[in-house]
C-alpha cells in the first residue's frame, strides 16, 4: 500500500462551512508546492546558487493529502501542483492520483480541476501519468523561442527538451498553456514569436509581469514591463477582443482571431487582481501564504505535526484553516522600486510555490 492509498478509503465528514476571509471572498483555489527544487535557474525567480531544503522539512506525500483534502472539503475547487519543479518530487505521481481522486461531484468528491504548472524538462515522461490522475491542462513556463536565449534566461536550460514536453502533453490529450515572463531588454522582442508559435500549436498563452520576490542576481527593476505596452505590441498584428473565458486563476483573458486561441493578461503590478483574489498558497514545508505579496501565513505542518494533529488530522487543520483564513489581508503591496531594488518580500518565488 503506497503511503496515500489508505487515506482513500478513511471516512470523510460531511462538507463544512466554506473559506470566507475577512472581505467576503471565497477561498476556492489553492496552489500546493511539493518542492523547492529545480533543475532551471531563471534569472528572474531565484539566485544561481540556491540552497535547497532537506526532505526532512518538507511535508510528506500523506501530509500533503492530508491538507488537500482539508481545503477540498472546505469548498476548494481547483488545486494546481507547483514547486520549484513538481515532476522532481519522489511519488509525484501517487500524489496527484490521490488528489484527482476527489474530482467529480460525489459525496466524497468536490474538486472540479486538478492542474500542474512545469518547466516541462521531465513532462514528456509524466504527461500519461497526469492524465490518468485526471489533470486536463497543464501550464508551461517558457519566456523565449531561442535557444541561445533560453539558456542565458534559466542559466542552464535545453529548449528542445522544453518543446519535447509539450508535444508530448499535447499528444496525451492534455490543454498546454504557455506562461511567459515579459522582460524588457530580453525577451520583448518575442512577443509576437510567440503569439505566432503557440497558435500554431493549439497552445494558449499568457505574459505574466515579473514580480519583486526574493533576492536574485539581476536587477528585475530594469526588466520590469507593464503588460498594457505588450498588449499595445500584439494589437499592432492580431486582432483581439475581451474573453469571458476564465480560469478561476488571476488571468484576464483575449481571444484572437487568427489562431482561435487565448491570450491571458497577469497583472501583479499595474493592474492588480486583488479585489477578486480567492487563492492561498502551501509551499513544500507546509506554510500556507494568504497572500503572495504579504508575509501573512500559518503553519500547517506544525499542526497537522501536533499531539492534535496526529491524532485527527481533519479537525486540526479544519480549525487552523478558520483562523488562517480570517487573516487574508485585502491585498499584496508589490510596487517597482527604482530607487531600491529590493524584493517586496524575501522567500524567492520557488520557495512560495510559483
Amino acid at each position: 500500500m503506497t503511503e496515500t492509498s489508505s487515506l482513500l478509503s478513511a471516512p470523510r465528514t460531511p462538507a463544512r462551512q466554506p473559506l470566507i476571509d475577512p472581505f467576503g471572498r471565497a477561498v476556492t483555489y489553492l496552489r500546493i508546492s511539493v518542492t523547492d527544487r529545480c533543475d532551471l535557474r531563471c534569472r528572474y525567480c531565484m539566485a544561481e546558487d540556491m540552497t535547497f531544503l532537506p526532505r526532512k522539512d518538507l511535508l510528506s506525500l500523506e501530509e500533503l493529502t492530508h491538507v488537500a483534502n482539508a481545503f477540498i472539503d472546505r469548498g476548494v475547487t481547483k488545486i494546481r501542483i507547483t514547486g520549484g519543479e513538481p515532476l522532481h518530487r519522489r511519488g509525484i505521481v501517487s500524489l496527484m492520483q490521490t488528489i484527482g481522486e476527489r474530482i467529480g461531484s460525489g459525496p466524497d468528491q468536490g474538486l472540479e480541476e486538478l492542474t500542474l504548472t512545469t518547466n516541462a524538462t521531465r513532462l514528456h515522461k509524466f504527461a500519461n501519468d497526469l492524465v490518468a490522475a485526471g489533470v486536463r491542462r497543464v501550464n508551461v513556463s517558457l519566456d523565449t523561442l531561442r535557444a541561445d536565449r533560453f539558456h542565458h534566461i534559466t542559466r542552464r536550460g535545453d529548449l528542445d527538451k522544453v518543446i519535447h514536453g509539450m508535444d508530448a502533453a499535447k499528444a496525451a490529450g492534455l490543454r498546454v498553456k504557455v506562461n511567459t515572463v515579459a522582460l524588457r531588454g530580453i525577451n520583448d522582442d518575442e512577443v509576437d514569436d510567440l503569439m505566432a508559435w503557440c497558435g500554431e500549436r493549439g497552445f494558449d498563452l499568457t505574459f505574466i509581469e515579473t514580480m519583486p520576490l526574493g533576492a536574485v542576481d539581476d536587477d528585475r527593476v530594469d526588466h520590469y514591463m507593464s503588460l498594457q505596452e505588450v498588449r499595445d505590441r500584439l494589437a499592432r498584428h492580431w486582432t483581439l477582443t475581451e474573453s469571458t473565458h476564465q480560469t478561476g486563476g488571476p488571468a484576464r483573458y483575449m481571444d484572437c482571431a487568427q489562431t482561435g486561441t487565448r491570450l491571458g493578461f497577469i497583472t501583479p503590478l499595474s493592474h492588480n487582481f486583488c479585489e477578486g483574489c480567492n487563492r492561498v498558497r502551501l509551499t513544500c514545508t507546509g506554510t500556507l501564504y494568504l497572500c503572495l505579496g504579504q508575509d501573512d501565513s500559518a503553519d500547517l505542518r506544525a499542526v497537522l505535526r501536533s499531539p492534535e494533529g496526529l491524532a485527527d488530522p481533519k479537525a486540526a487543520l479544519d480549525a487552523a484553516l478558520d483562523e488562517a483564513i480570517g487573516r487574508k489581508p485585502e491585498g499584496h503591496d508589490f510596487i517597482i522600486d527604482r530607487e531600491h531594488a529590493n524584493p517586496a518580500v524575501e522567500r524567492h518565488m520557488s520557495t512560495t510555490g510559483g
